[in-house]
């Protein structure tokens, strides 16, 4: 319980490991992305956590240019602070996941502090129709997914975002991570 009774509030406006079939409220178009983070920061959220898709796909996209098309809107329209995530989505190498966060320098940027398991494969179930084809063959993948995160590509991560000013949320996600957080 806060002290004082405040609270910082994260949304997470799209992630990496969900896909469009998931949820139609998934936002995927550049549009979609700027107008979903500016309604969670008016709804209160403090931190936007960004993660960018293929509008076409809606697959994860990496790329600063993907960034590029709502980052500048997201954040003329809103004083929260940005979160990028470094992240990506766990078929990406680390070289690629930390490029947006390397280019616009944001306030804050996601950092996995270790490697773990994704398992969304028992959904194959539940879903007889996707939107996307790519959908099934990345729910069926991840049946022996690990997303790599090692020690290795976790100092690649600090390094490379060392001189930008930006600040890490430190993304744990069991006890060994906190392990790893202590060693960095």
């Amino acid at each position: 319980m806060a002290v004082d009774g405040k609270v910082i509030i994260t949304c997470a406006v799209t992630g990496a490991i969900h896909t469009p079939t998931m949820s139609p409220h998934l936002p995927i178009t550049p549009d979609q992305i700027t107008h979903d983070a500016i309604a969670a920061a008016e709804a209160g959220a403090a931190i936007l956590h960004l993660h960018a898709r293929n509008p076409e796909t809606g697959q994860p996209d990496q790329t600063p240019e993907a960034f590029a098309k709502f980052l500048p809107r997201i954040k003329q329209g809103t004083n929260a602070a940005i979160n990028i995530t470094t992240g990506g989505s766990p078929y990406m190498r680390v070289e690629e996941r930390v490029l947006p966060a390397a280019q616009f320098k944001p306030e804050v940027a996601s950092l996995n502090m270790g490697s773990m398991n994704f398992g969304l494969y028992h959904l194959l179930d539940k879903y007889k129709e996707f939107k996307f084809d790519w959908e099934k063959t990345h729910l069926e993948a991840t049946r022996d997914l690990v997303f790599r995160n090692s020690f290795k590509d976790i100092q690649y991560i600090l390094e490379t975002c060392y001189d930008n000013d930006t600040r890490f949320e430190f993304e744990c996600y069991d006890i060994s991570h906190l392990y790893n957080l202590n060693h960095f």
